[in-house]
């Protein structure tokens, strides 16, 4: 019987990246023999078990076979005559088909060192084209890696896709992995990669259709709709925002999908119609609540947000109560990151302030200090009770922005 580490591990350990869960393949032994030395069975459809100390994973070294389309009809078969290289064939990439022996020697029958050293996703043989997860992962680890995918790869995985083995994917998985995606260093390399393969078509359409859809040169020098979308959310990953606000970056535009072209470039009311392809992506998906409202919010808001200079207290003022920002002023500080991308993921304008963030939280800063609780107490009519909280946010506000425009004035104000 040999222990061997595999996957993600040995590959992050190669790229010098932390090592955070180990898995391992155990070849040459039985589900009794594991028992035997304290393992705990755990695995469902294939022998793993938890190591009696560590709890860490043991499997034991499996084939797989495709018995369905989609992703759940596989037969697996775990037997000590199984080796390495039969268990290592079964993955997906190269990148991750190397094992680490005890001795410290690495194991690489398929080359993923060399990948690595190429920085290139490789598929490790047709078998790939029996999982369509494969495509969602290998597309997360360009976004983690910001690696390319090899030809022969790309080739495959538009076969798949025209095959329609994507279609059998369910959201719930959809979202797992795009959620990955979104959260590695170049979020943009994920859904390049899926439009490549023409899988973004299949899984997210409302995004694949901004490509091809310009925008006035004069704002935007990248013009492309969805080049300018692919740029914010990098940006957004770069300053290490959240889950949620990088979502809205990259539904924020979703309404340019949908203007007549009569109408290019110009994007009237992108805005509003945006709003409702948000809430139809999320429903679809299963994007969880707090991702859904931002990216909602955002997609209808941005607007007014990138005006935030020009903005009356009044409007200002409703801005605030539109997006719940007394309730949620996380929330309201994720929106503002969303837009301040938008502004910055233009070419030339990566390092350009955004002084309409500054003036907007000055504002809800002001309109938080009102005591509503005394102006209610205060009031004998208990029906003008909000009327008389809002005027008093509203004098807040007045006061707040009129101080921030004379800061801004005499100079003494750095956005």
């Amino acid at each position: 019987m040999q222990t061997y580490v595999v996957g993600g591990a040995v590959r992050d350990q190669l790229l010098g990246l932390p090592v955070a869960d180990r898995d391992y393949v155990v070849v040459g032994s039985t589900p009794e023999q594991m028992q035997a030395r304290g393992f705990r069975p755990v695995g469902k459809d294939f022998p793993v078990f938890l190591h009696p100390q560590t709890q860490e994973e043991y499997a034991l070294a499996r084939t797989e076979r495709k018995t369905a389309p989609g992703y759940h009809g596989f037969h697996f078969h775990a037997a000590p005559d199984v080796t390495l290289e039969q268990d290592l064939a079964r993955r997906d990439l190269t990148i991750n088909a190397m094992a680490l022996a005890e001795d410290g020697s690495i194991i690489d029958p398929f080359n993923g060192r060399a990948d690595l050293q190429a920085r290139l996703l490789r598929h490790v043989s047709p078998a790939f084209v029996e999982d369509p997860v494969r495509i969602l992962r290998l597309a997360r680890f360009a976004a983690r890696f910001d690696f390319a995918v090899a030809a022969e790869t790309m080739t495959l995985m538009r076969n798949m896709v025209e095959s329609g083995e994507v279609d059998a994917l369910v959201p719930e998985r959809v979202w797992q992995e795009l959620a990955k995606g979104l959260m590695g260093p170049k979020p943009s390399r994920m859904f390049t990669t899926l439009r490549d393969c023409g899988a973004l078509a299949r899984i997210l359409p409302e995004l694949d259709r901004l490509w091809g859809v310009p925008q006035p040169a004069a704002h935007h020098p990248e013009v492309d709709t969805g080049v300018h979308t692919m740029l914010v959310v990098d940006y957004a990953a770069s300053q290490g925002w959240n889950l949620a606000t990088r979502v809205a970056a990259l539904l924020h535009d979703l309404g340019k999908g949908n203007t007549p072209r009569d109408q290019w470039p110009r994007h009237i009311g992108h805005e509003i119609r945006g709003v409702k392809l948000v809430e139809a992506v999320c429903e679809r998906l299963r994007v969880p609540n707090d991702c859904r409202d931002l990216a909602r919010h955002t997609a209808r808001y941005h607007g007014d947000i990138h005006r935030g200079l020009e903005l009356r207290p009044d409007t200002v003022l409703k801005l605030l109560q539109a997006v719940d920002a007394f309730r949620k002023p996380q929330r309201f500080g994720d929106l503002l990151n969303a837009s301040i991308a938008d502004s910055r993921g233009r070419p030339g304008f990566e390092q350009r302030p955004f002084p309409q963030a500054d003036r907007l939280q000055l504002a809800l800063a002001a309109a938080n200090s009102v005591d509503a609780g005394a102006i209610a107490q205060a009031q004998s009519d208990k029906t003008r009770i909000a009327d008389a909280i809002a005027s008093a946010r509203l004098h807040a506000i007045a006061k707040a922005v009129h101080n921030f425009a004379h800061a801004a004035e005499d100079g003494s104000l750095s956005c």
